[in-house]
């Protein structure tokens, strides 16, 4: 089977692009590859697919094999694939996600893309739809109480869900303990993804994210777009940040409370190759 390696601001998959190849099981396929001892080594796989009504369509895969509706470093990385690879040449795109069909600007230099705007869509603020467990709506600084401490959090949909907390010190806060006990909890009856959150400026923010199925990435896309949301939802920046993921950085923007989110940020090809699962 035929694989490419590629990465957004770190966060890293392997795409296949089942316009040539064929997988018969997706789940399998996609937590062998993802083993970083035994495998290629991702935080999930993604399958390029022919869309009836898009340039092509995102399969994604968290690295647990359980399926995921949207990724925005992802969906960047497609993009690039299906220009790349001359699936279609076109500076904008449509791509087919979970979460519905994300149009993408490419920025292409010398006959390569090497970063995208993606339209993330407009945030769900509603609790059902988000969904969380609650009848307050928007969910903004509820109470969580994980082991032995209660956080402030905000919720947004992405067309996936996300728990924001804000913290003092994010580089020292102790991610992989409240991670998956949040991801887990009653209040979001379908998992969600946590972000963890330092407040820099009221333009700047850094981010670290347990991610849903994947435990913590180097960077989440739509999380990084649901803190934009978060940010401006609790009064604590403004509508356009710059956000300092562990793997790199990615600039957003919500213009207003009806707007869609915008996310600007690299996609990087690291190799391709080929692996009998």
């Amino acid at each position: 089977m035929k694989f490419t390696k590629m990465q957004g601001a770190g966060n890293d998959y392997v795409y296949i692009n089942t316009f040539e190849e064929k997988i018969t099981d997706p789940v399998k396929t996609a937590i062998a590859v993802s083993n970083r001892n035994f495998g290629i080594g991702a935080d999930g796989l993604i399958l390029i697919a022919p869309s009836a009504k898009a340039d092509a369509q995102m399969i994604m895969y968290n690295a647990d094999g359980s399926m995921a509706e949207m990724c925005g470093n992802g969906v960047r990385c497609v993009a690039k694939y299906v220009y790349d690879h001359g699936i279609s040449r076109k500076t904008t795109l449509d791509i087919e996600t979970g979460a519905g069909i994300k149009r993408i600007d490419l920025t292409v230099v010398d006959g390569k893309a090497v970063a995208a705007r993606v339209n993330m869509g407009t945030p769900f603020l509603n609790a059902k739809d988000i969904p969380v467990n609650l009848t307050v709506s928007p969910v903004v600084r509820n109470s969580i109480t994980v082991a032995d401490k209660t956080f402030e959090f905000t919720a947004v949909g992405m067309g996936n869900p996300h728990c924001i907390l804000f913290v003092d010190n994010v580089t020292a806060f102790p991610v992989e303990k409240y991670g998956p006990l949040i991801e887990n909890h009653p209040l979001f009856p379908r998992r969600t993804n946590v972000e963890f959150v330092q407040i820099i400026s009221r333009d700047e923010v850094r981010q670290r994210t347990w991610e849903r199925g994947s435990a913590e990435t180097l960077a989440c896309g739509t999380g990084a777009s649901a803190v934009c949301v978060a940010g401006v939802l609790c009064g604590v920046t403004n509508r356009k940040i710059k956000n300092h993921l562990t793997g790199g950085d990615l600039d957003l923007e919500w213009a207003s409370d009806s707007s869609p989110v915008f996310k600007t940020g690299p996609a990087v090809e690291v190799f391709s190759g080929e692996i009998d699962i």
